[in-house]
């Protein structure tokens, strides 16, 4: 029976048997806009005969539809589901297709050629196991391409079969085709890529795609579905130690608690010892359950439920290893970090990591450097812009199990989420952990905070003032000061000018320095208020989120937000140091206000319009604020 032929009703259950026991590959078609990787699929969906009748109709009037000429079939139609990838001519979500011969089958992902959308072709590079690089015969290796084939590599994609696009339209040459693959394999060579195929097709027309083509009797290689029938992938996965997070604790009744989640590395029976990370804590394995009935044994891939023989504390997130081969558990990292997102990523914002099944707070370090994907020359940078691919130090809010991406692509692979849009904003590797994660450690002290408090006489807190430049923060903040003073409170004022002159002197004011500026200053009032101090703080802080960084430094209650609201047009008008008047004659860039946005408090504890009172009445309210909360008394 052949893999086309449909079976007999008798043999069905032989066949779904045999196609069960099939191996699967994965793999990803990628390159330039236009080089043909949504035809490429729909052409080998339409060879292996996976369409079904009424598919094959809509795609023949879909090509009437769109302007195909004759009786040509449109294929890329199969894949470009989107209503815009249609009208456009190209693609832009990921689009998945299956499909199966006799010896293996296949889940193939047609990523985006645009650069806007490469974070897609990065979703659907992330789980491939082969890339199909396109090369438009007429256009030879372009940015897009070196840009997608750095991506493979660091993918950790071992296998790449470059195809060699529309031949036909450059008459069949060999020497455009032998130019292409040798100018190819010396970029590919730079990135480690060593497991390269070339094939010279016409995925239009069908050459070289399922049987060899009379058109290039030169080339004597594989066509490609016979490459992707029998190449041998990486199987590390399986033979591996054991890695399963626990995406969810399983607990229908009293007399049941198992941990579920998919394994990503190893094997695993029952009597298996095993150790739980990050709590370390060892156990027995007694059952993998299953819908189908409990397994004698799981492997890398399958999604199970385990049950131990010891009552220990599991959590989703948390991962189940091999006793004898634990993952490493840090908090600090050198990583690789791929930005997906229009807004730069900041060094020292805060963000969050998914990690497995954790999710975890995060920050990253000033970028080492950032890769050129033409060159792969390592150039200099503060931030990372959309499509930049970055080297940085990551720190996470706590410890997290891990494996290096190069020895174990899930335990070493996380995205980045914005904390306030849920947007993915980037994805990044773990290359190791840092050795100061796990060298530097938590002193224990015999006075704490609550002991200095005691002793002040008054509770610790922050006030952060925060509003335009001109607005009266360093005014009122010094009012607030005097008075607290005068009720027997232990203060210190911390000034944006004055910080600028020794803490942050060496920082300018793009985004990326304002916000490393506000963590700076967060910290200082973090162990300010450890000292049991009231901390004034007068800062324009401009973001929204650094100033709830700033705020998840100390605990709920200590932080008090007081938004100093003063019209831009009054500001402007004040221009005490001749700021704006620069800023408009663009001698002054990133200036809050005029090229730089100010983002005004969404929930502040107080609300000070100067418009409506001077400073001094500002202040009164403030401290008013203070004595209601009981974080001072009233000296009367």
């Amino acid at each position: 029976m052949s893999a086309t032929t449909a079976p007999i009703e008798g043999d069905i259950e032989t066949y779904l048997s045999a196609h069960q026991r099939k191996s699967l590959l994965r793999f990803i078609t990628c390159g330039s806009v236009d080089d043909g990787k949504s035809t490429l699929i729909g052409r080998l969906l339409y060879e292996t005969k996976a369409l079904l009748e009424d598919q094959l109709s809509a795609l023949e009037g879909d090509s009437r539809k769109f302007g195909t000429q004759g009786d040509d079939l449109d294929f890329a139609l199969l894949v470009d589901g989107l209503s815009a990838e249609r009208e456009q001519g190209i693609t832009i979500d990921v689009a998945y297709r299956f499909f199966a011969t006799e010896r293996r089958k296949f889940i193939v992902a047609d990523t985006p050629g645009h650069e806007q959308y490469t974070r897609n072709m990065v979703t659907g590079a992330s789980t491939a196991d082969l890339a199909v690089i396109l090369i438009d015969a007429r256009k030879g290796v372009l940015t897009q391409t070196r840009r997608h084939s750095y991506l493979v590599s660091l993918l950790g994609i071992r296998h790449v079969v470059l195809a060699v696009n529309k031949l036909d339209m450059v008459g069949w040459s060999r020497e455009v085709f032998d130019a292409i693959e040798r100018e190819y394999r010396e970029f590919a060579a730079k990135l480690g890529i060593s497991h390269i195929v070339g094939i010279p097709l016409s995925a239009l027309r069908g050459d070289n795609i399922t049987a060899p083509s009379a058109n290039t009797p030169w080339y004597l290689g594989p066509n490609l579905l016979h490459y992707l029938e029998n190449v041998k992938v990486d199987t590390t996965r399986e033979t591996g130690p054991l890695r399963m997070p626990v995406q969810w604790v399983n607990r229908p009744n009293l007399d049941f608690r198992g941990f579920s989640g998919r394994i990503l590395g190893g094997r695993l029976q029952p009597g298996d010892a095993v150790r739980v990370l990050p709590g370390g804590r060892q156990s027995t394995v007694t059952r993998i359950v299953t819908f189908d009935g409990d397994l004698a044994e799981a492997q890398a891939g399958q999604s199970v439920t385990v049950t131990l023989a010891d009552e220990i504390d599991v959590s989703r997130g948390d991962v189940i290893c091999a006793a004898d081969d634990p993952a490493g558990l840090a908090d600090q990292f050198e990583i690789t970090l791929v930005w997906m997102a229009d807004e730069p990523m900041l060094p020292g914002r805060p963000y969050l990591i998914k990690l497995g099944a954790s999710t975890v707070g995060a920050s990253f370090g000033q970028p080492k450097y950032v890769v050129d994907v033409n060159s792969l020359d390592h150039l200099a940078a503060k931030t990372l812009h959309l499509n930049d691919i970055g080297v940085c130090n990551l720190t996470l809010d706590h410890a997290v199990a891990f494996d290096p991406y190069g020895e174990n692509r899930d335990m070493g692979s996380f995205i980045v989420i914005d904390r306030f849009t849920n947007r993915t904003v980037g994805g990044g590797m773990l290359h190791f952990a840092l050795r100061r994660s796990q060298n530097i450690h938590w002193q224990a002290v015999d006075v704490d905070k609550q002991a200095r408090a005691r002793q002040n006489g008054h509770k610790p807190c922050v006030l952060w003032l925060t509003g335009l430049s001109g607005s009266g923060k360093s005014t009122i903040a010094n009012i607030v000061e005097r008075q607290l003073h005068a009720l027997g409170a232990r203060t210190y004022l911390l000034d944006g000018d004055n910080v600028r002159h020794g803490l942050s002197k060496d920082l300018g004011f793009t985004d990326a320095d304002r916000v490393e500026n506000i963590r700076r200053i967060g910290e200082v009032a973090k162990l300010m208020v450890d000292a049991g101090l009231i901390v004034i703080t007068a800062f324009i802080s401009p973001f929204r989120s650094e100033r709830r960084l700033a705020r998840s430094m100390v605990e709920a209650g200590e932080f008090i937000e007081i938004f100093v609201d003063t019209p831009l047009s009054v500001v402007e008008q004040r221009d005490p140091k001749g700021l704006y008047k620069k800023a408009r004659r663009g001698e002054l860039r990133n200036f809050t206000g005029v090229d730089s946005p100010y983002e005004t408090p969404e929930t502040p504890e107080l609300h000070i319009e100067t418009l409506k009172g001077t400073p001094e009445s500002a202040a009164a309210t403030i401290v008013e604020y203070l004595t209601g909360r009981g974080v001072v008394r009233n000296a009367g």
